[in-house]
């Protein structure tokens, strides 16, 4: 009695345990997360247009303004309005910062590029395999309707018997030339 009093606390005391094996047929609990979250496509979209635009004319034209701006102003201003005198630190550094970033997103773009090349190269590949497939069952079947004709009386083999028994019955018409006897189709009377 005392050994089924002890099973049954035992029982108890499992029941009310929390579940500490994973169960896969449930979905895990939602950790909280201390980091932004962020879309990636989203993210990926924006480098991909900071990249393309990083690699265009209006670009270099754009920052080669800015820096004969930047270095006109800070030469020929007067010395209470410049703001990065001559050995341009500051715009040394800004310019450091625009490459440190433009890289970065560059290669984001360029590895975007690389996966949707490589998805376009699979579907490629599978569609010249079903080409292939089908010109081959396309080459089969010809071969076989070939075969299949080869003692079909084709047109042109109709046409040269045809032309074959017209010579023939000019050269009967010509040994018969009046209709007389033989070959009449008016009957006898």
């Amino acid at each position: 009695m005392a050994a089924e009093r002890g099973q049954e606390r035992e029982r108890d005391r499992d029941r009310e345990r929390p579940m500490s094996r994973i169960r896969l047929d449930l979905p895990r609990e939602r950790r909280a997360r201390f980091l932004p979250e962020y879309d990636p496509e989203a993210f990926g979209r924006l480098s991909e247009r900071i990249a393309r635009f990083l690699g265009t004319g209006r670009f270099l034209v754009w920052m080669t303004l800015t820096v004969v701006v930047w270095i006109g102003w800070n030469v020929f201003a007067p010395a209470s309005l410049k703001f990065d005198e001559y050995p341009f630190i500051f715009l040394t550094l800004a310019l450091s910062l625009q490459a440190s970033y433009a890289a970065p997103l560059i290669l984001l773009a360029q590895n975007r590029q690389d996966d949707r090349d490589r998805v376009n190269l699979e579907q490629d590949r599978k569609q010249n395999e079903r080409s292939i497939a089908d010109t081959e069952y396309l080459t089969r079947e010809i071969a076989a309707l070939r075969m299949g004709l080869g003692e079909v009386a084709t047109r042109d083999w109709i046409r040269s018997e045809l032309q074959d028994l017209i010579k023939e019955l000019e050269e009967r018409r010509d040994l018969f030339p009046s209709g007389e006897g033989h070959g009449s189709d008016v009957p006898d009377r």
